[in-house]
């Protein structure tokens, strides 16, 4: 990273889905005289709330937040985008003499802020209907195999059923010989986690489960379906990115008639734990990061001084 990047000596809390990073971000909000930057990828589309947990328009009045309600779920928008607008408000947040905290827990968008953006060579969108196509007709696990033979160590930092990246790594394979894990490898360095303030919060796997579970059932209770059936009407579908929100693509099948509500309900609570796994497993690859046990209800206020003491010694 050059020393000039406006994101190297922000504050950041993350962690995987509901290790409760909302309520200690309002506390370290307040401590810090902070305005809340999402870093999360789906708090960005409009009327995707339930499943997204976004912050309350209450939570949100208590300190400003950024970045939440930036398109529709329609519209697909890119880390490149992400990486603009958090530059916009980072710079109009210490404008007003402010500090910025980055809150949310997409490593993807971490990485970026922290290290930059591979954006590899132009896309080619005839190579890429041909790989489009290649999934149609043999499937995404087909291409995961032909990916783990070509560049293995993309393939296994992509999932199987993660189409788009999957597509984009074979698409610079073939169009540049080179594979893209080869060209992100300046990207991959990152700073020592005492010289930045990038705190993970993190659960015991138990805990974690009990409390996936409960935020899946809550959400059920607030209406989930209800907002995707009003996202969904009149033929309406959600972006390709919207659509594989975790939540949203089990009750868009279950609306289809795909499977009963049941099914749903273990099929969420299933690819949330999954999810989870992936998010540690991301949060362990990067450098910048110092994790904090947590359990139960934390006291906020204490564990915000905790954040700060140790993060007025970083950069």
């Amino acid at each position: 990273m050059t020393a000039d990047n406006p994101f190297t000596d922000c504050w950041y809390l993350t962690g995987a889905t509901a290790t409760g990073k909302t309520r200690i971000a309002l506390a370290l909000a307040r401590a810090l005289d902070a305005e809340i930057v999402s870093l999360d990828s789906m708090a960005l589309y409009r009327g995707m709330d339930v499943g997204t947990a976004k912050p309350t328009l209450e939570q949100q009045a208590v300190v400003p937040h950024h970045l939440i309600d930036v398109v529709d779920p329609q519209d697909e928008f890119s880390v490149a985008q992400y990486l603009d607008r958090a530059r916009e408000a980072v710079a109009s947040i210490r404008a007003r003499g402010r500090q910025p905290l980055f809150v949310g827990g997409t490593p993807l968008y971490l990485k970026a802020l922290l290290r930059g953006l591979f954006e590899g060579p132009p896309a080619n969108w005839q190579l890429r209907r041909e790989v489009e196509a290649e999934v149609a007709r043999v499937g995404a696990a087909a291409l995961h195999r032909h990916l783990q033979e070509v560049d293995p160590v993309a393939a296994s930092a992509i999932h199987p059923n993660d189409t788009r990246r999957l597509i984009r790594a074979l698409e610079v394979f073939r169009a540049t010989g080179q594979p893209i894990s080869h060209q992100q490898m300046e990207f991959d360095d990152g700073a020592p986690a005492a010289r930045r303030r990038v705190f993970v919060l993190q659960r015991s796997r138990e805990e974690q489960h009990e409390r996936i579970n409960a935020r899946v059932e809550e959400m059920l209770a607030r209406g989930l379906v209800d907002e995707v059936s009003r996202l969904t009407a009149d033929g309406r579908q959600l972006g390709r990115t919207a659509s594989q929100a975790v939540g949203y693509r089990e009750v868009i099948a279950h609306l289809r008639g795909e499977w009963d509500y049941p099914t749903m309900v273990a099929k969420i609570k299933t690819r949330t734990r999954q999810f989870a796994k992936r998010q540690g497993t991301w949060f362990r690859s990067l450098s910048e990061c110092r994790f904090i046990e947590i359990a139960g209800e934390p006291d906020e206020q204490a564990l915000a001084a905790e954040i700060i003491a140790a993060g007025c010694e970083a950069i």
